[in-house]
């Protein structure tokens, strides 16, 4: 699966090569660690779940944001018996991996050399990148910055928005819109300044930007701040395009939950639990690190060819208000070999919302692509 090397801007230095990014130190513990030149200190991901099968030609890495390994419960046996090696790490800032106080070291560079440490300390060449939400981003990413380390992506509710222009989407955007206003990305423009002229303040990225308001908001409660996040059975996007602009400008976080939450618990009572008490421990503010990193990343991305170059598999869900299947229109041109699929009657949290579909689909797709050798 290898592939042509393209061109990478990072912090203002020029680099002729994905590989040759700035490679920080990885979060593997010293025991995992091997001559693995990103795996200089012990840092963030040590919190690494693995099946004990190994699969006939590559392995699956999946790789998710806002949640840890227990959550992919319906995933790991399913892919496991079907003779799959599942690498599941709790990714930096997140679960029981460590959490660096710096924003920067939540960016993509630090993101994506985690995971090739991790491939590098278990002695693995290539994988099959799997995420959903923000672990989708980073699938997609690994194919961009580190190619030759990725044999396939399947990305879970997130598409491939080449520039870092996700939350710029015209189908998100026309929501938000008054009356009468049009709007049209710039690619070679930053993400953030661009946002601020569509969207409010308070919408939800834009305030993780600007203050620390969410995180402490969220701190005071996790339990609660998580079970408000975890929701299905809400409105269509259908729906929500009828909500006027001020209510359609993704006002998520930064308040206290409701007392009634809409829709549905997408969590079991121990499932809640287990988050609460890591969110506990680490806070939120790791997480919502993420986001500040919007900037930095679409400067990286500046150099580096958009275009991902090995298989992949895009899965939607027909009800993600956010990450519409809409939105995948297109991908084609930036994802060369590309299969799609949307799941039917399935919000934002597909594989908790529909487990046993994400798995057929998941196995179906791995096996065609991937046969055993």
């Amino acid at each position: 699966m290898a592939r042509e090397a393209q061109p990478a801007l990072s912090a203002g230095r020029c680099f002729s090569a994905p590989s040759q990014l700035p490679r920080p130190p990885c979060c593997l513990p010293p025991r995992n660690r091997r001559s693995c030149p990103a795996c200089a200190w012990s840092g963030p991901t040590e919190s690494i779940w693995q099946s004990t099968k190994r699969g006939p030609a590559h392995p699956s890495s999946c790789c998710t944001a806002f949640r840890g390994w227990r959550s992919r419960g319906a995933q790991i046996p399913a892919l496991a018996t079907a003779g799959h090696r599942v690498i599941v790490p709790d990714l930096r800032g997140y679960g029981r991996s460590k959490t660096p106080t710096a924003v920067e070291d939540y960016d993509v560079v630090h993101l994506t050399a985690d995971l090739v440490g991790l491939l590098d300390a278990l002695g693995i060449e290539e994988a099959v990148f799997m995420g959903h939400d923000w672990g989708g981003l980073l699938a997609w990413q690994m194919a961009l910055l580190h190619g030759e380390r990725v044999a396939g992506v399947i990305g879970v509710n997130t598409p491939h928005i080449p520039h870092w222009m996700l939350w710029l989407h015209p189908d998100l955007v026309k929501a938000a819109l008054q009356n009468g206003q049009t709007f049209a990305a710039d690619p070679m423009a930053d993400p953030i300044s661009q946002m601020r002229r569509v969207y409010s303040p308070d919408m939800y990225v834009l305030l993780f930007q600007d203050s620390r308001m969410a995180d402490e908001a969220m701190d005071k409660n996790p339990r609660g701040a998580l079970r408000n996040a975890y929701r299905k059975g809400l409105m269509t996007f259908a729906e929500w395009d009828r909500l006027p602009p001020r209510v359609a400008n993704m006002k998520y976080y930064g308040r206290p939950p409701p007392e009634s939450l809409p829709g549905k618990d997408v969590l079991n009572v121990q499932e809640l639990d287990f988050y609460a008490r890591h969110f506990q421990r680490t806070g939120f503010t790791p997480a919502i690190n993420w986001y500040r990193n919007l900037s930095r990343n679409w400067r990286v991305a500046l150099g580096v060819n958009q275009t991902v170059r090995v298989p992949s598999m895009m899965v939607s869900a027909v009800h993600d208000v956010v990450l519409r299947p809409s939105m995948t229109n297109g991908m084609d041109a930036h994802v060369p070999d590309l299969e799609k699929h949307i799941v039917a009657d399935c919000w934002h949290w597909t594989p908790e919302e529909k487990p046993e579909e994400l798995n057929r689909l998941v196995i179906s797709w791995l096996t065609r692509r991937f046969p055993s050798r």
